[in-house]
């Protein structure tokens, strides 16, 4: 006699499949049916409470606080999770942690990423954290997926994920610290030294003269691909973090450093705004806007805490290609 009493649910956040008879998604630990939509089509990912089990095949973590939460995992006998060396919080001695070599150290070292990550083998209890305030999601990945997540967000990842890296391809670069040695006041009070006898020049104008690159979303982005078996990465948000699915063609404008993750189906490309303006008096910093368009298929996470995205505003040297718009 068949048990019609247990029933499929589908976490709209993850999108694995379970029983629902918990109250949390065992896949990413998303409380189970809880909808938290906005007017404008993004879903909150919602912190993964504290205390909740997350099964990890054999192996299953358990997430610890929430103002900067930490991440237990209890690995089973050959099993294991890759992390970058300075997430490790503490162990059990009967857990086997090893370096795991990466391709391209240099151009790693250069770019800031980890040249070296650990890999740590069960049995045995390992944990870790972020170091930053925010929260900590799951993200599962069933055989053949995988997902696109911005540099120095990975907390730690099963080992049956494959890890690679690839160039954003999203930069400028521009000429000297900005051109404020040659705009407006500082330009004014130069043009006045000089009529005094007084040499300012030197550094300032050999300064001028570098060259500076820009990264708005980082220089690499880091994927993870589920291979024969399902796995699971851990990502560290700022702030809150929200989902939105975009269909073939839809594109949206998102501040770069505020992307978190996204599927490796979705595209990316920069899109500046220029805003009419007048006579120039000053730095031109507040004459333009940086963006990122995304342009699907595919889900895309936003973070709401992020860096301050820098720009000096001063004209491109060289840049990737990018979208335009002129305010008139």
């Amino acid at each position: 006699m068949t048990d019609t009493s247990v029933t499929s649910y589908t976490c709209p956040y993850c999108r694995g499949t379970s029983t629902g008879a918990e109250a949390t998604c065992p896949s990413c630990g998303a409380p189970v049916d809880i909808a938290r939509r906005t007017t404008s089509g993004w879903t909150e990912l919602p912190a993964i409470p504290d205390l909740t089990r997350i099964q990890l095949g054999h192996s299953s973590a358990q997430i610890l606080g929430k103002i900067a939460p930490a991440a237990d995992i209890k690995l089973a006998a050959g099993e294991g999770v890759y992390f970058p060396d300075h997430n490790l919080l503490w162990q059990e001695p009967t857990v086997e942690v090893s370096a795991m070599s990466l391709r391209g150290g240099w151009k790693r070292m250069r770019a800031g990423l980890p040249v070296v990550m650990l890999q740590a083998d069960g049995p045995g209890t390992i944990s870790f954290s972020h170091d930053t305030p925010g929260e900590m999601i799951a993200v599962p990945l069933q055989p053949g997926a995988g997902v696109d997540v911005r540099e120095h967000q990975l907390v730690a990842a099963t080992k049956g994920v494959k890890y690679d890296w690839y160039d954003s391809g999203i930069w400028f670069s521009t000429r000297g610290d900005g051109g404020a040695s040659q705009s407006g006041g500082a330009g004014l009070l130069k043009m006045g030294l000089d009529l005094a006898g007084v040499d300012a020049g030197g550094r300032d104008e050999r300064k001028a003269d570098e060259t500076q690159w820009y990264y708005p979303v980082g220089q690499h982005i880091d994927r993870f691909t589920a291979e024969d078996a399902p796995g699971a990465v851990l990502v560290q948000v700022g702030g809150n973090a929200f989902l939105r699915d975009l269909a073939d063609g839809e594109s949206i404008l998102v501040k770069p450093p505020a992307l978190l993750f996204k599927d490796p189906s979705v595209s990316i490309q920069m899109h500046v705004e220029f805003p009419s303006a007048g006579v120039k008096l000053w730095r031109t910093w507040g004459n333009r806007y940086l963006w990122l368009r995304v342009r699907g298929p595919g889900r895309v996470a936003l973070q709401s805490s992020y860096d301050r995205l820098e720009d000096p505003g001063t004209d491109f040297r060289e840049s990737c290609e990018f979208t335009q718009h002129v305010w008139h």
